[in-house]
């Protein structure tokens, strides 16, 4: 076997090894075999990257940089992932099985995000306070919050790692990135890439390895002061727990189990395609999936028939071949995760309608058929736990406000899809269903000046757009005295 690529850890500017010097496997789920050898961090790594962190942003280097200098290097570390979207995308592709025409579309757009929080860097601003005492002057302004702890997920990387650090990086903090362990080695391939742009050394740290103890050394650490996590719940709690050690400021983009709305009136073609684009676009493995299919009654055979054959034409294989529609699932685990809930599905009373197991003629990777189930029970697993795959549950609905209430009918709350002609009807269900984006007549779009986010167990704060500029930034009032008579008496407040 060839000798595998080797990825050591990157701390105040510096290419080094874990406090132990151990390494674990990466594999790559189309054929299963390790690929590359990642660092495993321990707690000592994890608190060297803090303090980096910290004396980074207290170093006039980075502290005295003009907010126009930030945005400069914003700008140029965007170029510079333009220049290498092709090389980003293959590492992307081989350690968690997404498509390579996806990674090549979602890196090509990646640079935007650098380029939009550049653009917004100097322009993050305060304002004058019309105080009712005439001898005062008082006004705002917002500053850096400190060392960011970033925690990101497998199913994009570099994609979910943005919206974190280009924020962070505009606003003025220095900050730690604990990525997946599943899907290390883009980041790492990445950092060259800001240190070419001109970021001091300990403004941004990579510190790899496993939840515990990486992510809770880097959640608890004393001197965090911010975290934005994503992942999901359960993983959330342990993060919410920590961050009472250090009272840092917490955001949360967690999973969800989104609904697709297609009302009587809705294009059928399009309303199927955006079925199909919500929960078999990246295999099912996304925040946003929309996992739930909610059809008026009157289309829902036509509706299903067409999402049915489209499935069943769909090409699934090498992602790294440009005809191939869905690749593999990110991990084994994922795989029998998937084999799980089919039988869920099955034993609470759910019709398979597709789909179901591993495709047959794939005898190597971890790949799953798109599968679509078809129920009335809103309450069974398959339609209120979020699956994270190519699993899809149909729903048939009545009325408007029969098809709010199921949408709204489980504790996550982050995107939907509302599929209909009717003008009025759109705003009022958009208004009315639980999410923090909703889609109308389109899905999965993405802009950097759109926030996302979402509420309950979806998670809280925003991430993109100019909402997060001030999940990483703090307010400040400053009150000047422009009297010159003697301070008045001292035991009475102003």
């Amino acid at each position: 076997m060839a000798e595998l690529k080797t990825y050591r850890m990157y701390i105040n500017g510096e290419w080094v090894e874990s406090s132990t010097g151990e390494y674990f496997e990466s594999h790559n789920p189309a054929t299963e075999e390790p690929w590359c050898l990642v660092a495993k961090g321990t707690a000592e790594d994890v608190d060297r990257a803090v303090r980096a962190a910290q004396s980074a942003f207290e170093n006039p280097q980075w502290s005295s940089m003009t907010y126009t200098q930030r945005g400069k290097l914003l700008r140029r570390l965007g170029d510079l992932i333009a220049a290498r979207v092709e090389e980003l995308a293959v590492y992307e592709t081989l350690d968690n099985g997404k498509l390579i025409r996806e990674m090549r579309g979602q890196l090509q757009y990646l640079p935007e995000f650098f380029y939009y929080y550049a653009g917004l860097a100097d322009k993050i601003h305060g304002e004058t306070l019309p105080i009712d005492k005439p001898d005062l002057f008082a006004f705002t302004s917002r500053e850096p919050i400190g060392v960011v702890a970033a925690i990101t997920p497998w199913n994009s990387p570099l994609y979910l790692t943005t919206l974190k650090l280009a924020p962070a990086l505009a606003a003025g903090n220095t900050i730690v990135i604990k990525p997946s362990e599943v899907t290390s080695a883009s980041l790492l391939e990445l950092v060259p890439l800001i240190e070419e742009a001109g970021f001091p050394p300990g403004v941004v740290n990579v510190v790899t390895g496993f939840g515990d103890p990486v992510g809770n050394a880097l959640t608890s650490h004393p001197l965090v002061r911010r975290i934005a996590f994503t992942g999901g719940p359960e993983s959330a709690r342990h993060v919410i727990r920590n961050s009472a050690e250090n009272f840092a400021r917490v955001t949360l983009e967690l999973g969800g189990k989104s609904p697709n709305i297609v009302f009587e009136d809705a294009d059928a073609d399009n309303a199927a395609m955006g079925i199909i684009a919500g929960i078999f676009g990246a295999a099912g493995q996304s925040c946003v999936a929309g996992s739930r299919a909610f059809l008026h009654k009157n289309i829902y055979d036509r509706v299903l028939e067409k999402v049915v054959d489209r499935a069943s034409k769909i090409v699934i294989g090498d992602p790294m071949a440009a005809e191939t529609e869905v690749g593999p699932l990110a991990t084994a685990g994922q795989v029998k995760r998937m084999e799980h809930y089919v039988q869920a599905g099955r034993e609470q009373g759910a019709r398979l309608v597709y789909g179901g197991k591993k495709p047959e003629a794939i005898q190597k990777g971890w790949y799953f058929e798109p599968t679509i189930f078809e129920h009335t029970d809103t309450q069974i697993r398959i339609a209120q736990e979020e699956i994270f795959g190519p699993i899809l549950t149909v729903i048939p609905f009545e009325t408007e406000e029969e098809a709010i209430l199921l949408a709204n009918s489980t504790n996550y709350g982050l995107a939907a899809g509302i599929w209909t002609n009717h003008l009025a009807r759109a705003h009022r269900v958009a208004k009315s269903v639980r999410a923090g984006i909703v889609w109308v007549n389109t899905y999965r779009s993405i802009s950097p000046i759109a926030p996302i986010g979402g509420s309950h167990w979806s998670g809280y704060g925003r991430e993109s757009g100019y909402e997060a500029i001030y999940e990483y930034t703090q307010s400040k009032v400053v009150w000047v005295n422009t009297s010159a008579d003697p301070m008045p008496d001292p035991f009475i407040m102003r």
